[in-house]
């Protein structure tokens, strides 16, 4: 299961020693549904290589305002607390796990 980041411990994302990534999606988005499962597979597929977390936008406002999220799912992802890398729109599995691949 992927992490929660809410914008008062977003600061694991940026302090975190592994790659990150940040899935920025919302309840009532069909996209966000369908790459959710996704997601979540990741997270335990990568467990203790890389941080895989999800931020409801609709739960946070400075994460998403910070990084200039405007369309969900945004997915962004960081290397040393340095974002590195956004997709905007659902992604396959084997495209989002060559972009972790890349951060190791």
């Amino acid at each position: 299961m992927a992490h929660v980041i809410t914008d008062a411990n977003f600061a694991e994302v940026l302090n975190s020693d592994k790659p990150v990534l940040v899935d920025f999606w919302a309840t009532w988005c069909g996209p966000c549904k369908a790459i959710s499962p996704i997601i979540d597979e990741v997270a335990s597929e990568y467990e203790g290589k890389a941080l895989v977390c999800k931020c409801n936008v609709d739960d946070c406002d400075d994460a998403p305002s910070n990084y200039n999220i405007r369309s969900i799912p945004t997915l962004l992802f960081f290397k040393n607390g340095e974002l590195v890398d956004r997709h905007v729109g659902v992604i396959s599995k084997a495209d989002l796990t060559a972009k972790i691949d890349s951060l190791l």
